[in-house]
């Protein structure tokens, strides 16, 4: 036992001997995760920042030190990582309300290319053996899938028995402390269990072994059958696009790059076997896929070129294609190629991507951004909109022309584009815009006309708008803010209540819940405020103000009355009502 015990920790030192700044930005990332858990979602943007980086620089550091090990360089080529991550920090916006979707188009593709640097960083010289590099990268995705295991367990074993003590002891453990416990295995646990599965690091990873059987039999029976699937799915449906001559609909795109990116995975998974005679199936499904993949790589580039023709670039058209251009290179690699090399799959992948981020004038952003400001200016030039430069909101508009400035205006404004919007503005709606006093120009255009069978007979879309302050307080003993509400919950007392919308198809309720017992659905009182309001005007549409604007109604021994911002009820066809509202404030009392 005592042997055993001497073992595990000679092992866990080694460990952090060896993976120092790997363990030290996990355990960053973990604690600051549960401060955020701690904060309850307030003011935590700035510990965000740090899980986010810090969550990109377990997979860099990583990495480096898979190259140092290579390099013999010692923790100095770590380093390095470590001054990026600290420009990359504040690359980052200050201010929360900066952090719009398009900084995911640049955080999501840096964690991927992180990822990938991993499997190749090490072995880009042409010296390092190819059987080595497949070895490596089959002992990383062994130990991934263990790690995954191993940390379930854990987690799961670690909850329960917290769960256990506290009920079995009638102690009162705080909510939070079953969130910062997972958080803080899940990341940090993690990293240690995978560290130790690789013991050395690279020359435990990348020496000889046998081919794992699981992993046969998941390549053979798992992946071929569903790239068989896929394939037959495509190609069907690329024979329906001829038969009708039409274009194709564009998610066809994300099955074409899922079915390539898998088949990639599994030749890659199935590499060495090509050298085995008895493995005749490797060898059919290597010829047979990259030109299985012709047909469909040109189907590729008409649905993207489709949307993009029609619509101009953003981010996500732009990745799909140069997506679709990598895929073309690796097809025409290894079809032409003597000699192919797998380690060209990781490396290009990476290249393309850190041109799509870094190139001046080509990167996504630049692209979409010049692409969308061109899409703007011919929409308000082919509506003759503009008048010494400026938008003339007086001039009748198709509603379909309204929303694509809409949108036009939406992307730019995300991406910090203010002063070249604001040239197309008079001061006035330039001040309502800097305010966001309206959600679209619609409110602007004041003769905007209704496209032709645009909108149903059915069609109506009210909306309810409180004018007035909410009420004294008065005999309410409770007030409840919209930032005193996380997900929902908020406590009274001793209570636990929580209150929130369910919209999914024809399933919609606004449910008020006491202790996780006693509940009610509170949209028939909603819908009582909606009754009295009916759409005159030929458009379908009302804009009514009230004051105040609230509803209430009794659980348990409370008295709840919820004050609105706004409410909004829009039908459209045959569809079942949506809703849309926004709280203000939550009065409660207790009932005499």
């Amino acid at each position: 036992m005592n042997t055993k015990v001497q073992e595990i920790t000679q092992k866990i030192q080694s460990m952090i001997l060896r993976y120092p700044l790997v363990l030290l930005i996990s355990l960053v990332m973990a604690v600051s995760a549960i401060i955020c858990i701690e904060l309850n979602y307030k003011n935590q943007y700035p510990w965000v920042k740090i899980i986010i980086v810090s969550g990109l620089g377990i997979s860099l550091l990583f990495a480096l030190k898979m190259l140092s090990q290579r390099m013999k360089k010692g923790i100095w080529v770590e380093l390095l990582g470590i001054v990026f991550l600290v420009g990359y920090y504040f690359l980052l916006p200050k201010k929360e309300d900066d952090f719009t979707e398009v900084f995911a188009y640049l955080l999501i593709p840096t964690f991927i290319l992180s990822h990938l640097l991993v499997a190749f960083v090490a072995f880009i010289k042409k010296e390092n053996s190819e059987n080595h590099f497949w070895q490596f990268n089959k002992s990383l995705f062994v130990n991934f899938f263990l790690t995954l295991v191993f940390t379930g367990v854990l987690t799961s074993g670690v909850e329960l028995a917290f769960l256990a003590v506290e009920n079995l002891f009638n102690l009162d453990f705080k909510e939070e402390i079953y969130g910062q416990i997972a958080v803080f295995l899940l990341i940090f646990g993690s990293t240690v269990i995978f560290l130790l599965f690789n013991e050395s690091g690279l020359e435990f990873l990348e020496k000889e072994g046998n081919y794992p059987v699981v992993l046969k039999f998941f390549t053979q029976y798992v992946l071929i059958p569903l790239l068989s699937i896929y394939v037959v799915i495509l190609y069907f449906y690329s024979g329906k696009i001829l038969i009708n001559w039409e274009l194709p609909r564009g998610w066809v795109s994300y099955l074409i790059l899922a079915y390539s990116i898998v088949g990639i995975l599994a030749l890659l998974l199935v590499h060495p076997l090509k050298e085995e005679k008895a493995k005749s199936w490797v060898k059919i499904f290597s010829k047979v896929f990259y030109f299985t993949l012709i047909p469909l790589v040109v189907l590729l580039f008409v649905a993207i070129f489709t949307r993009v023709l029609e619509y101009g670039y953003t981010e996500p058209r732009y990745f799909v294609l140069l997506l679709a251009i990598w895929l073309m290179s690796v097809v025409l690699y290894f079809i032409f190629k003597k000699n192919p090399t797998i380690k060209f799959i990781p490396i290009s992948l990476f290249s393309f991507g850190l041109f799509a981020l870094v190139f001046p004038y080509f990167n996504s952003f630049s692209v979409a951004k010049r692409s969308q400001k061109n899409e703007l200016e011919k929409i308000l030039n082919e509506n003759n909109l503009l008048v010494d430069g400026k938008i003339d909101f007086t001039k009748e508009v198709a509603d379909t022309i309204v929303s694509e400035i809409d949108n036009k205006f939406d992307f730019l404004s995300e991406r910090f584009q203010n002063e070249y919007l604001f040239q197309f503005l008079d001061k006035q709606t330039k001040k309502d815009f800097e305010d966001r006093k309206y959600w679209s120009f619609y409110s602007k255009f004041i003769h905007t006309k209704i496209t032709p069978q645009s909108r149903p007979d059915d069609y109506y879309n009210v909306n309810l708008e409180a004018s007035g302050t909410v009420d004294q307080i008065g005999e309410y003993q409770f007030m409840v803010m919209n930032q005193d509400v996380n997900f929902g919950k908020f406590k009274l007392q001793n209570d636990s209540v929580f209150l929130n919308f369910y919209q999914e198809k024809k399933d919609k309720r606004y449910i008020l819940k006491l202790n996780g017992k006693d509940s009610v659905d509170l949209l028939p009182e909603i819908d009582k405020l909606f009754q009295k309001f009916k759409p005159s005007n030929s458009d379908g549409n009302l804009h009514e103000k009230l004051d105040p604007l609230f509803i209430e109604k009794d659980l348990g021994k409370y008295h709840f009355r919820i004050y609105f911002k706004n409410l909004n009820k829009s039908k459209y066809g045959n569809e079942t009502p949506t809703y849309w509202f926004e709280n203000q404030v939550i009065l409660v009392k207790e009932n005499p």
